[in-house]
């Protein structure tokens, strides 16, 4: 065996003749080193490579066995290091009261020799498994953790894939997309402290919050071309019909939860943001007419958020408002169309909702 790859075993004992023993017992087969003291025992153990396992003679009254043992634990050594008290003092109560004092094992001199060398390889066999098991679990830890990471990446990939189709029909539908997203999130964290807000709101449910919010208009895939992209202002009729992307959208998250057989956080709010996104504060809004705080939170974000985006972007019937006009017709919003401390949210961050906007334009 390379000496390299020997085991070290680390001998405390007060009494030289002890020490030239043990050395001459285990030589031949692990890195020994000699220690007549506590502090020399520091001192080697701190040496790399650390020592696998500490023989300590508990019986020498000028060698506290206890005290080196904990300097030891709290210096150098880690809790599955074995540590092993030579005594003379054959009784339970003492090898009690060893083990109590942190030892690992208490063998009773004068030990036989091929007893002590065999209580030795099972404790440096012990620690070899206890080693090769961390490291499977951490192996393991590795690849859950990679596959979670992966399985949020598919699910955002999808996502987003899902909200692109559905609006598809609109060349600027992937800026829109990041730019409504953004605006939910800095608005979610923006009241999330607030005293209305701060039991529904954490670092968690605003992550699933964000993931859901570019579901908002899912529902339209469901609209026909010729009213989706109509140029002019929709009749009644096509106007009914244009709402029920609302429902289309509850429908598509409420079939996804049928199929899994339950739901989800994340399907929760995609299925409240889609649903609920038009409603209004004073419930004029649609598909329920809900009012005030029966409109679940996250469609209340999704609304201002939306409505925003929608006042600074061109459409077929409307040429783009300004970041001014924009947040103006957003304020004047307060306590009819939106939830009134949503929009002062807003316009203590509208730098930010500014600042979204530009990182995300409309394609020319």
């Amino acid at each position: 065996m390379d000496i390299e790859l020997r085991p070290t075993v680390l001998i405390v004992d007060s009494a030289t003749d002890n020490l030239a023993l043990l050395k001459e017992l285990l030589h031949g087969r692990y890195q020994v080193r000699l220690a007549g003291s506590g502090a020399d025992a520091l001192a080697l153990a701190a040496l790399a490579p650390r020592p696998d396992l500490a023989l300590v003679d508990a019986s020498r009254a000028d060698l506290d066995a206890a005290a080196v043992l904990r300097e030891l634990r709290g210096d150098v050594l880690n809790e599955e290091m074995a540590v092993i008290f030579l005594t003379a003092d054959g009784a339970p109560a003492a090898q009690q009261r060893a083990l109590r004092d942190g030892a690992t094992d208490v063998i009773v001199t004068p030990a036989d020799g091929a007893a002590l060398l065999v209580r030795v390889a099972l404790h440096l066999e012990l620690k070899a498994l206890r080693a090769l098991r961390r490291d499977g679990e951490r192996q393991i830890d590795r690849l859950v953790a990679e596959r979670s990471r992966e399985a949020v990446r598919m699910q955002d990939a999808t996502i987003l894939a899902m909200a692109t189709l559905a609006e598809s029909r609109d060349p600027g539908v992937g800026a829109h997309l990041r730019r409504t997203q953004g605006f939910f999130t800095a608005l979610a964290r923006e009241v999330r402290f607030h005293a209305r807000f701060a039991a529904q709101l954490n670092e968690q449910t605003i992550a699933l919050m964000t993931k859901a919010a570019p579901l908002h208009d899912i529902g339209k895939v469901g609209i026909p071309d010729a009213i989706l992209m109509k140029p002019g202002r929709l009749t009644a009729d096509e106007l009914t019909i244009m709402k029920l992307h609302t429902v289309h959208g509850r429908d598509a998250i409420a079939g996804v939860e049928a199929a899994l057989g339950s739901s989800n956080p994340l399907l929760r709010y995609a299925r409240e943001i889609t649903y609920s996104h038009q409603e209004k504060w004073d419930g004029s809004g649609y598909p329920e007419g809900l009012r005030g705080e029966r409109i679940p939170l996250a469609a209340r974000l999704m609304a201002v958020a939306d409505v925003y985006d929608a006042l600074i972007s061109k459409r077929t019937y409307k040429p783009a408002f300004t970041h001014e006009t924009a947040v103006e017709l957003i304020r004047q919003g307060r306590g009819e169309h939106f939830d009134p401390d949503i929009v002062d949210a807003m316009l203590a961050i509208e730098a930010q909702f500014r600042a979204i906007a530009a990182e995300f334009p409309d394609a020319e």
